[in-house]
C-alpha cells in the first residue's frame, strides 16, 4: 500500500487517548508508560494517518505478548528491533522491541513495546519533544515525508530512506537535550 501523508488532524491526540485507555486497562502495571509518539503526536505536523504508540515495560517477555494478544493485537513477524543511528555506542539490546498491529476493525496504529530506559525507548520521546518545540524543523520534516511519499518508486523503502533524515534531526535533538537538560515528561496515559 503506497504511503500517503495527510495534513495534521487535531483528532489524533484524542484517538491516541482512546487506544491508550484500552491498553492501560488491559496491561495494568505491566505498562510503565504509554506515550503518543511519531508524527501524529506533534501538533501541526503532516503524517501518515496511523497513530504511533510506545508502551514502556520492564522487560520484553511472554507476559507482555500474552496481554497484548488477549487485547486482540497481533505481533508483527520479523520486527524485533529498531533502526540504530550511526555512532551509537552500546549493546544491540538497546534497540530490541516488540511490535504489534491493531486488532481487526480498530483504528490503525503502530504499537511499539520497548524497555524503559533503553536508547530506543528514549529516542522517540526526544524526537517528538524536539519537533514540538522546533516548528521549522517539523515543517521541513513534513515536506521530506510528502516528497518521499510522492516520488519514491518503491513505497516499501519509505522507512529505509526516511531513517537517515530522522537521525539528522535526532542528532540535533541530542544537542538540544544536553543544552536544556531535557528529560521525558510524564507518561501520556
Amino acid at each position: 500500500m503506497p504511503v500517503e501523508i495527510f495534513p495534521y488532524n487535531p483528532n489524533w491526540p484524542n484517538e491516541f487517548k482512546t487506544i491508550a485507555t484500552t491498553l492501560r486497562t488491559g496491561l495494568g502495571d505491566r505498562a510503565l508508560r504509554i506515550d503518543h509518539i511519531g508524527s501524529t503526536s506533534v501538533p501541526g505536523l503532516a503524517a501518515k494517518d496511523i497513530i504511533d504508540l510506545q508502551i514502556s515495560v520492564a522487560a520484553l517477555n511472554d507476559q507482555v505478548i500474552k496481554a497484548m494478544t488477549t487485547l486482540g493485537y497481533s505481533q508483527a513477524e520479523g520486527i524485533w528491533r529498531d533502526h540504530c543511528p550511526p555512532t551509537f555506542v552500546g549493546p544491540d539490546s538497546e534497540w530490541e522491541k516488540l511490535y504489534f498491529r491493531e486488532p481487526a476493525g480498530h483504528r490503525r496504529s503502530n504499537t511499539h513495546v520497548r524497555v524503559l530506559g533503553r536508547a530506543n525507548q528514549r529516542y522517540p520521546l526526544l524526537f517528538r519533544d524536539y519537533l514540538r518545540t522546533h516548528k521549522p524543523t517539523a515543517e521541513a520534516y513534513a515536506e521530506l515525508k510528502r516528497r518521499l511519499a510522492a516520488d519514491l518508486a518503491d513505497w516499501q523503502t519509505y522507512p529505509d530512506v526516511k531513517d537517515p533524515a530522522v537521525d539528522l534531526i535526532y542528532f540535533a535533538a541530542e544537542d538540544w537535550a544536553k543544552a536544556t537538560q531535557w528529560t521525558p515528561g510524564p507518561s501520556d496515559a
